[in-house]
Formats: structure tokens, sequence, C-alpha cells
């Protein structure tokens, strides 16, 4: 008992003398315990003007000021979230804007809420949902925590169609524990080469995955708020969500829907082969 005493003792020392000098205690020390550790993954590609760039960007901004919001940050165990906001578009385009950040109160939400509006908002080529996902996944590396979930908040207007195939990408990810939601923006269907009339669709079958994933498309300009919104209250608080986008007549999965039609539709276009 004396020895264990001792043991203890030096342990104290040691730590006031680590804390004293300004150094870290080591990592059980460092991480602290959240309900959840989220990343908000959205499209800057070229295919969203700036008007919906701008309005995806507040959806996040308005949410995160929202009171019932703030109210379920607060009715989780630890009654705190970490979370962080990055941009992509491309293979070789991801941009954190807000790193990791503790919420842990209305005025940590509003504070994340006030510096993320004034951020600029870029643009580049390409989508790439892969590359998006597999930065997002590192990006759990470093966010200085231990969440009870792990959640990729990804929000775009199409499929993949540069980088990886999607689907090995999703489910790598969802092995590890981490589940991935799906926010897709249907504004302008069937207007351009490379839009897809069934984005929804494609999301369920080829981006969203991991337990209680979910969905929740975007068809109206003023539905970026309610959505996302929505989409924040349900990964927050691990609300029941709303049923999955299940096709009518799914079938084996071969008959489900194809997760490479935005490859085949890059590959198309660049070969001259445009829809009549």
């Amino acid at each position: 008992m004396i020895g264990l005493s001792l043991k203890i003792l030096r342990f104290c020392l040691w730590a006031a003398v680590l804390v004293a000098a300004g150094l870290p205690l080591g990592p059980a020390f460092a991480q602290a315990v959240v309900d959840l550790e989220l990343v908000i993954a959205v499209d800057v590609s070229l295919s969203m003007d700036l008007e919906e760039q701008r309005l995806q960007r507040d959806g996040y901004v308005m949410a995160l000021r929202d009171p019932e919001v703030h109210k379920a940050i607060a009715s989780g165990p630890n009654g705190r979230i970490v979370v962080t906001y990055m941009e992509w578009a491309g293979p070789p385009n991801q941009q954190v804007v807000m790193p990791w950040t503790v919420i842990d109160s209305a005025q940590a939400a509003r504070a994340f809420a006030d510096r993320l509006e004034a951020a600029p908002i870029s643009r580049a080529r390409m989508t790439s949902i892969s590359a998006a996902l597999q930065y997002s996944g590192r990006l759990f590396e470093s966010s200085g925590a231990k969440g009870i979930r792990r959640v990729i908040d990804v929000s775009g207007d199409g499929p993949n169609n540069a980088g990886m195939p999607v689907v090995p990408v999703r489910d790598e990810l969802v092995a590890k524990g981490i589940v991935i939601n799906g926010l897709p923006v249907m504004l302008k269907l069937s207007q351009g080469f490379f839009d897809l009339a069934e984005l929804d669709v494609y999301y369920t079958d080829c981006v969203i995955g991991g337990t209680g994933s979910f969905m929740i498309p975007i068809k109206e300009r003023g539905e970026f708020r309610t959505a996302t919104r929505r989409k924040l209250l349900l990964e927050i608080a691990g609300y029941e969500p709303p049923a999955r986008l299940i096709r009518t007549q799914a079938g084996p999965p071969a008959d489900r829907f194809d997760c490479l039609i935005g490859e085949k539709q890059w590959r198309n276009y660049m070969d001259g082969r445009f829809p009549n």
C-alpha cells in the first residue's frame, strides 16, 4: 500500500512539473471526450453557382445559431461536440475552412458560425466525392477529441466524376465505424450534361453508409436552411433519422443505381459523345 501511494505521489509531482512547464500531459489527458466528432464537407465545384454556394454556407451558419441545435448539443451525455468545416471539389482540391473546434455552449456555436460566415468561399473544378471522403476520414486523426460517434456530413450537387470510385472509399470508412450522411443538392435537375435527376438515389446507394446513416435532399433554394438544420439536429442529438430512400423495386445489387454514372458521364463528355 505504501509503495502504491509513493507511485501515485511521484505521478502527481511529475504531472505538476509538466503543467508548470507548459508541456502536454500526453494523449490520454489531451483528448476531450465529446458526444460527436463531425466533419462538414461541402461541395464548391464549379457546377455550384455563387448563389448556391452562399446559400449552402448560410444554411450551416444559421443552423449553428439555432437555439434548438444548441439544446441538442447540451442534451448529450457530455454536452459538447467537436466540429470542422471543409470545402472540396476535384481530387487535389480540399481545404479546411474552420479547424476542429469544441462547441460546448450556445456562445461557442455562435462564435463558430460568425467565423464561418466571414470566411471566403472557394471554387474549383471537378467533383470527387471519394477524395472528399478520404480527406474527411484523415481529419479525424487530428480532432484532438474522442467522440462517442464519428460522422461525415457531405453535401454536393452531382455524382463522383474524378478520383477513385466512391463506393470502396465509403465502405472503408464505414468499416472503421464512421457514419456518412448526405445532403444532395438538386436544384438544377437535367439542365446540364452532368446533372443527375436521381441524385438522391445515387447518394443513398453510393455515398451514405454506416449505422443510422441518412440523406436529406434539397430541391428548392429555401430548403438549404431547413434541411441543414434538420440534418444537424439528427446528427448531434442522435434522433431517429428519417426513413432512408429505398428504390421501389430495388432487386439484387446489380440492379441498383450505377455508382459509376458520374465517371461515365465525364468519359462520354471527353470523348465527345453527347446525348441527343
